[in-house]
């Protein structure tokens, strides 16, 4: 029995390779994590950048608390069993204004993951439209072998290596899939995916959160982690990332500067250059 789906949903992302939106986090529970976000940000004189967008329930207590929510978790068992790793939990931030965008192109081409099952989950913690830049995705594209990508590196483009499918893409086929803060999105690792820029005068903001089953592998580097979410993981694949007590303690920070230089590693394998956008 489906713990938070139903079955038209689940349906749905096993054919289209989405489910958007689903209602999840309150306002006033968003109005807390958005403060808790920029609180740090006045802090450190500019917005999450760099490697802290990656790993990030790591460094924050209350991202580690977010990613094991069970409200989250119950939808991604719903999809992939109830053994559950979470690979990357990543800042997604437009400013107001920015001309940042996201190129058309699908995560399984270049995590390095076995597995075609894993779940993201995007959460809003600002209205995510349209004209401010949400998501966009062409169902069904994760069915079948994955797309050609290519290397464009395109100083607005929030990728780490401008990624970005090498054939064209039919805008008219695109859906949008626009969340209101507390929302959130689920796709399929394979599913081509952009977004646009925000064009309007408030922040985007979005956290996005990586699930696979247990049974997954890295297959760029000889080691990688992952946080165990649910259930037992008889594999071991992964090293567990340890959970935080407070907003960066000393040896999640520590472990963070691995982890976090593995991600790098990983998503730039055989490219020409590399940035620091992650």
């Amino acid at each position: 029995m489906a713990l938070a789906l139903n079955e038209k949903q689940i349906a749905h992302f096993r054919d289209a390779g989405y489910v958007s939106p689903i209602e999840m986090f309150s306002l006033d529970e968003v109005a807390e994590y958005r403060a808790l976000l920029e609180d740090y940000e006045r802090k450190h004189g500019g917005p999450v950048s760099g490697a802290t967008r990656s790993k990030c329930h790591l460094l924050f207590k209350w991202v580690d608390d977010m990613m094991r929510d069970h409200r989250i978790v119950d939808l991604v068992e719903d999809l992939i069993g109830g053994n559950i790793l979470c690979w990357n939990a990543l800042f997604w931030v437009k400013e107001a204004g920015s001309k940042s965008f996201v190129s058309w192109h699908q995560d399984a081409r270049y995590w390095g993951l076995t597995t075609k099952q894993l779940v993201t989950v995007w959460v809003a913690l600002s209205p995510a439209s349209v004209a401010s830049g949400c998501m966009r995705v062409l169902p069904g594209s994760h069915r079948g072998e994955l797309l050609a990508h290519r290397d464009e590196y395109h100083e607005d483009n929030m990728l780490t290596r401008g990624q970005r499918v090498a054939a064209s893409v039919d805008e008219a086929l695109a859906v949008p899939m626009p969340l209101d803060p507390g929302q959130v999105s689920l796709h399929n690792v394979c599913l081509a995916h952009a977004s646009g820029p925000n064009t309007t005068n408030e922040r985007r903001i979005g956290l996005s959160f990586h699930y696979m089953p247990t049974d997954s592998r890295q297959t760029v580097v000889p080691w990688d982690s992952a946080a165990l979410i649910r259930g037992r993981d008889e594999f071991q694949h992964f090293t567990h990332t340890p959970r935080p007590t407070e907003d960066f303690e000393l040896s999640a920070v520590e472990f963070h500067r691995k982890a976090s230089d593995v991600v790098r590693e990983v998503v730039f394998k055989d490219a020409a250059s590399t940035r620091s956008t992650l």
